[in-house]
């Protein structure tokens, strides 16, 4: 190809061509960043070394290799879908997250939302100084009914004195998690899914396993304190950061949150907008 049929195939792109280029190339980098640092990140290397081995196996004349490999992904999808389910479905929910958010879980009054994180974190301090196991999911715009439904029923204002009752040591709530919604602490004993993840530290309990099944599911933001040192965790999308103190573990609720709540406002906005404008142009 020479420069002129270069430069003439570069006057022809379209504004819709570069947008479905782009579209496709944040698709690919949104779920490489899914499945980053998981098993599927290594199934899925392995997945591209075969599609690569194979027309080398053909350009080379290995019959018996290619008929094996061109087998393999011909009968893999099916293996595929089942091997990447966890990732599919933490793909779909995100979608569903960002894109028909109208829960509008998130507190909107950032006064309340100050109150309600600065009487969570006094009781994780006290029950880190006690080294009282704790274990806290803050419900976001992922509902956890589900998980709401395997505890016992709350239904109480969030305070530092309630959290801290509800796990004194030899009670009938105080392994399970809890689970705020909104100012209101919903349940506790709750039974929350673990992490399949084989990588993480094999010296973690099932607390902190616990939280971090649960953020690779929701949105939620789940607090634990570990029962033999104290130590305050904060597990987010999957991942588990440790050694928070209360004034590190209360910036960083108020953060997240209120950058979640401007997502849902801002993306509430551009809704109502698009139907005005649809509904102006149909009247």
């Amino acid at each position: 190809m020479d420069l002129a049929s270069i430069i003439n195939t570069v006057k022809n792109i379209s504004f819709f061509s570069i947008l479905d280029i782009l579209v496709v190339s944040y698709i690919f980098y949104k779920g490489y960043m899914l499945i980053k640092e998981t098993r599927a990140e290594q199934l899925l290397k392995g997945i591209l070394l075969i599609l690569v081995l194979i027309p080398i196996s053909y350009f080379l004349r290995l019959t018996m290799v290619y008929t094996i490999l061109s087998k393999t992904i011909t009968i893999g999808v099916l293996s595929i879908i089942i091997i990447f389910q966890p990732e599919i479905r933490r793909a779909l929910e995100h979608l569903g997250r960002t894109a028909f958010n109208e829960r509008h879980i998130l507190l909107e009054d950032e006064t309340l939302m100050e109150e309600i994180i600065t009487e969570l974190v006094n009781a994780v301090e006290n029950l880190s100084e006690s080294k009282t196991g704790a274990l806290i999911a803050i419900e976001q715009t992922t509902g956890l009914n589900d998980v709401i439904a395997n505890g016992t029923k709350i239904d109480g204002i969030v305070t530092a004195a309630l959290l801290e009752n509800i796990f004194v040591v030899n009670t009938p709530l105080h392994d399970g998690a809890t689970v705020i919604r909104n100012t209101r602490i919903v349940a506790s004993g709750c039974v929350l899914p673990l992490t399949g993840n084989t990588d993480i530290n094999k010296k973690l309990g099932t607390r902190h396993r616990a939280a971090i099944g649960l953020s690779e599911v929701s949105d939620a933001l789940i607090v634990v304190v570990s029962e033999e040192t104290g130590t305050i965790s904060l597990a987010i999308n999957g991942r588990l950061t440790r050694n928070y103190d209360k004034d590190k573990l209360k910036d960083i609720l108020i953060k997240i949150m209120k950058t979640r709540q401007v997502k849902a406002s801002t993306l509430g906005e551009r809704v109502k907008t698009w139907i005005k404008i649809k509904f102006k142009k149909t009247s």
